[in-house]
């Protein structure tokens, strides 16, 4: 069992954010005596998956969806994976219009490549 502080320090959150996280139900750590926060191996684990899940650019929004349908049980298997297809989704999209991007570049890079040796191949005639 984690303190909040030393939780805080294993995920590489600030305490603050582990306080919005709860209060935005993103997590629910247990409470011991004096309502203290204490987090566990399963809490690090879940931080790691919304850290994840962030990173992917799941709006909190979703995030919280799918945190509340984690602690509903297993009857939302279906809405959650719903959640994470659509994210991969937004994913894929973005990877095609990045791989347009990087065409579109790669294109330019081309045509000042012809460039330089047309260049080149007049001087070298001259």
């Amino acid at each position: 069992m984690y303190k909040i502080g030393e939780f805080s320090k294993k995920v590489n959150i600030s305490i603050d954010t582990l306080r919005y996280y709860e209060k935005e139900c993103l997590i629910v750590p247990e409470r011991i005596e004096n309502n203290l926060r204490v987090y566990n191996d399963k809490d690090l684990i879940w931080i790691e998956f919304i850290k994840r899940l962030k990173l992917t650019g799941m709006s909190i929004k979703n995030i919280k969806k799918y945190a509340n349908l984690r602690y509903e049980g297993n009857e939302t298997i279906p809405q959650r994976l719903e959640l994470l297809f659509d994210q991969r989704h937004k994913l894929e999209s973005e990877q095609e219009t990045i791989k347009e991007h990087i065409n579109f570049i790669n294109n330019k890079i081309n045509i000042y490549h012809k460039m330089q040796k047309e260049i080149s191949d007049k001087k070298v005639i001259h």
